[in-house]
């Protein structure tokens, strides 16, 4: 329902909020940083997405749910549009969304380098904390987990297996 007070864009933007990620539906694809801008045009709204990396097989889905989701509340017409620059980066997940991985036992990402790097190790010495128990006490069991952009990890003090988001 459009708000008089607030507009269409508002009303998207809380609408994308409940768009779920097919990949990882406990997190929006608004907190996971896909949706980057919405903006209100003579001919409808455009909902800017920037996919986790360039190869996601999950974009296609994104874009119809997005739109499915603008339509269902009544804010449509829409088209999406795809930024593939500047590139997603775990950065530009929300704090909720960081939370919400947590809760649904996946390790979020730490921070990037302020200058947008992540430093390539030989040697991966991070200790990412168990999303279940907190303990640091874990170890890598693969570089990639269900996608590309997780790692599976587990956790020695209470031996469960969990995801880790990579930072990017």
């Amino acid at each position: 329902m459009i708000t008089a007070i607030e507009g269409r864009v508002a009303d998207a933007w809380r609408v994308l909020g409940d768009v779920p990620d097919p990949e990882v539906p406990a997190i929006s694809v608004r907190d996971l940083g896909i949706v980057r801008d919405v903006v209100e045009h003579d001919d409808g709204l455009e909902v800017v997405l920037t996919p986790t990396y360039s190869g996601c097989p999950a974009t296609e889905v994104i874009e119809r749910s997005v739109l499915d989701a603008i339509d269902a509340a009544g804010l449509g017409p829409a088209r999406v549009s795809l930024r593939r620059a500047p590139a997603w980066t775990t950065d530009w997940i929300t704090e909720d969304g960081k939370r919400k991985l947590r809760e649904y036992g996946i390790a979020p990402p730490g921070p990037v380098a302020a200058d947008g790097t992540v430093p390539i190790r030989l040697v991966r010495r991070e200790r990412v904390p168990c999303p279940r128990c907190g303990s640091a006490n874990t170890e890598r069991l693969s570089a990639f987990g269900s996608t590309a952009c997780k790692a599976l990890y587990r956790c020695v003090a209470c031996r469960e297996p969990f995801e880790h988001f990579k930072s990017i």
